[in-house]
């Protein structure tokens, strides 16, 4: 047992572990989602963040020991999401047609994140700290993360709280479009990149690859206006309802 202790210590320094482990959850997480006849609740990214947190937990390892090999694929965020160009290249003619409705929307989604996260941080009496790390949960994590520093919150929470919400907004996409009876693929697309980021980007390249374009315009609108509209509305809105 001594010996498997001392192993698995060894091993868990080494970063491409960790990377190998990262790509391994994710086509574990591919096959689920595929053998459940793609049930939402199932996603690759749900399965693959399971299957790491159990990783994790079990073996008592520190995020930052596991982010040493994620990193690689982290850093591939900002790549993938410059070649979401190539869709939004060919959706050109109809973006041009729709950019004021597009526009109000991304703005609205943005500013409605940012507040509703605030009042319901005063309402469950959470810390100053906390709040901050919250309001940019819905764009990127790189974004968010830079965004939450600059408000006083906690990075790591805030990315944290950035994947919960990428996966949660992927998963109630589905119910919430037949509830409201949303067909057009443009509009599940843009939704889903105002309030799920680039994982809701992924869920509507699912849908389709007019969904995926509008996804990824959204997504990055939506870091662009948060990055300026979180600091100017979280903590003047925070201090105003505290006092």
């Amino acid at each position: 047992m001594m010996t498997i202790d001392l192993l698995w210590q060894h091993l868990a320094q080494n970063p491409v572990l960790w990377l190998c482990l990262t790509l391994v959850a994710y086509q574990i997480g591919i096959w689920v989602y595929q053998k459940s006849g793609y049930i939402t609740l199932l996603s690759p990214f749900v399965i693959a963040v399971a299957i790491l947190l159990g990783i994790l937990f079990s073996t008592d390892t520190h995020y930052e020991t596991f982010f040493a090999g994620a990193q690689f694929v982290h850093f591939l965020l900002g790549p993938a999401t410059v070649a979401l160009a190539v869709p939004l290249f060919d959706q050109r003619r109809r973006l041009a047609k729709l950019w004021a409705p597009l526009l109000i929307g991304v703005v609205v989604g943005c500013i409605t994140g940012v507040v509703s996260t605030v009042l319901l941080g005063v309402l469950f009496d959470a810390s100053f700290e906390s709040i901050m790390s919250m309001a940019p949960k819905s764009v990127t994590t790189p974004i968010a993360m830079g965004i939450s520093e600059k408000m006083g919150g906690i990075a790591e929470f805030t990315a944290g709280i950035v994947v919960l919400t990428g996966i949660v907004g992927s998963l109630l996409a589905s119910p919430l479009f037949k509830l409201f009876r949303i067909k057009k693929d443009y509009v599940k697309g843009f939704s889903l990149g105002v309030s799920a980021h680039g994982m809701g980007t992924s869920r509507a390249f699912q849908i389709s690859d007019k969904a995926g374009a509008f996804s990824g315009l959204a997504m990055g609108l939506a870091g662009i206006i948060t990055a300026f509209a979180a600091p100017m509305i979280a903590p003047p809105l925070l201090n105003w309802l505290m006092n």
